[in-house]
């Protein structure tokens, strides 16, 4: 019955109430996030070394909305203490942050150690431990130092070794106080926004190639360094994860069998490349993709498939190497069977052959690309439980944007939404534990600089203090923490 009913919730985009309460389990942690360059500034203080956004921003400022920055940001190097009682206001357990390689490393490798930026990072996560709340950290979001990419960035193999060295400094450092790691957040945005699209940094245009060179190199680092946190810096209770930005694929018409077989696709390329050769019990990547990509490669005349080869020492080098499955979920959408004629340059979008639409009575946010669909968060939860043999789930990122208002009902309304799509997945028996929400300031998103804004804080970035106000969201979000209740509208 209840599946019957889950999947008429899916169809219909609501389910009806059955009067008996829900609540989040005693267990159940919920945070708020931040990543290095969109709230730190400071981004040559103290002996920091460029980043890849730091060169993008300052060559090319006008490929950024209003030619911003992350310059100052919120100034989160000098404000941590302000963030951190922000947190603790709003009843928060953990706080997930990233730490800026160029920071720590200011030329990226062993030779370059900054004790400055360890320093900043020591004083953060004690702040945090004093006030309660959990250090949740990702070692890297985004902001690669600009002297790893002059060398080939993430598409030289040789980003394992100097990865692995970046991550055994930091976990030295660090893994005595702080449980909850990643390794990294998002690698599809890594590899196919900043190596195929280009629309993130570092701007390098190698659609059908780079972004598969960029992901399996991604996947050996994680490895490795789910190896050495196992072999020397495992405490008792910390977990390493990955962090994998997925929305959910509903068939545009769930009859017809090109556009489930679509729907399936999607999801293989965008979650099963990075969830299938790590949670699978077969590891590897997802036979859809291997097959796909070997034959457009022998049409395109190839000596060699476009998607990297992994061998069955990798696999079992990959496969079970990570202790929860990190979900940034934002917005889900439609997909059909594409009819577009191929050509030009291959790309890692049209090797999918599908096309994605959005359900037109779906909310929009500021960022046109986010759509309110919270029961594609169910769905999202459903499928990893059933793909990958239920693994924890720690929901990572989640989030709205708008133009800053105080009184953000769009945010709320969003949380409120998904946040009763957790607590339908919990009874579905999803093994879900925590959610973060995505962020806990008004920050730098990005291409589109300072105008979309997440944060459950206002910042005022036209005054140089940077001062902190809270909009209503975090009065929503601090009553269901207490009550761990989700309260109707």
């Amino acid at each position: 019955m209840k599946a019957q009913l889950f999947a008429v919730c899916l169809v219909a985009g609501f389910c009806l109430s059955t009067g008996q309460v829900q609540t989040f389990p005693p267990n159940f942690l919920f945070g708020s996030a931040s990543a290095s360059y969109q709230v730190e500034g400071g981004w040559d203080a103290d002996g920091k070394g460029p980043s890849i956004w730091d060169e993008l921003t300052h060559k090319y400022p006008d490929k950024v909305y209003n030619r911003e920055n992350g310059d100052i940001a919120c100034n989160s190097y000098e404000l941590y203490k302000e963030d951190v009682q922000l947190l603790k206001d709003a009843n928060m357990d953990f706080y997930r942050f990233s730490i800026s390689w160029s920071r720590v490393m200011s030329g990226g490798d062993n030779a370059t150690v900054n004790e400055a930026g360890l320093q900043y990072y020591d004083n953060l996560i004690n702040e945090l431990i004093a006030n309660d709340i959990q250090p949740m950290i990702t070692l890297y979001h985004w902001d690669l130092p600009q002297a790893i990419q002059e060398i080939g960035g993430l598409t030289n193999p040789l980003i394992v070794r100097y990865f692995e060295d970046y991550a055994d400094l930091v976990l030295k450092r660090y893994s005595d106080r702080v449980k909850y790691w990643s390794t990294f957040n998002e690698p599809i945005i890594i590899c196919q926004h900043g190596y195929g699209n280009p629309d993130r940094a570092p701007f390098v245009y190698s659609a059908g190639i780079g972004v598969y060179l960029c992901s399996h190199n991604l996947l050996l680092a994680h490895g490795k360094i789910y190896d050495l946190f196992d072999a020397k810096y495992r405490t008792e209770g910390s977990k390493m994860g990955i962090v994998i930005s997925c929305g959910f694929s509903f068939p545009l018409d769930e009859n017809n069998p090109d556009d489930v077989a679509a729907a399936d696709r999607a999801m293989q390329f965008s979650c099963g490349m990075y969830g299938h050769p790590i949670f699978s019990r077969t590891g590897g990547y997802p036979p859809i993709m291997v097959e796909v990509i070997n034959e457009l490669s022998k049409k395109e005349g190839r000596a060699w498939s476009r998607l990297p080869y992994m061998s069955a020492e990798v696999r079992d080098s990959l496969r079970g190497k990570s202790d929860y499955y990190g979900l940034n979920y934002y917005s889900s959408g439609l997909e059909t069977a594409s009819t577009y004629e191929r050509s030009g340059e291959p790309s890692f979008w049209t090797d999918q052959y599908t096309s994605g639409i959005k359900n037109a009575s779906w909310p929009v946010a500021k960022s046109t690309w986010l759509v309110s669909v919270p029961e594609g968060l169910r769905g999202m939860l459903n499928w990893i439980k059933n793909q990958y043999d239920n693994p924890e789930i720690i929901i990572t990122e989640n989030g709205w944007s708008d133009d800053g208002e105080l009184e953000d009902t769009g945010r709320i309304a969003y949380l409120r939404g998904h946040l009763k799509a957790v607590l339908d997945a919990i009874d579905d028996g999803v093994n879900v534990t925590g959610h973060t929400t995505w962020s806990l300031l008004d920050n730098f998103e990005w291409m589109m600089g300072y105008s979309e804004r997440f944060g459950i804080h206002y910042v005022d970035f036209d005054d140089p203090a940077r001062p902190r106000t809270p909009k209503a969201s975090v009065a929503f979000l601090r009553n269901v923490i207490q009550t761990r209740i989700v309260p109707d509208e």
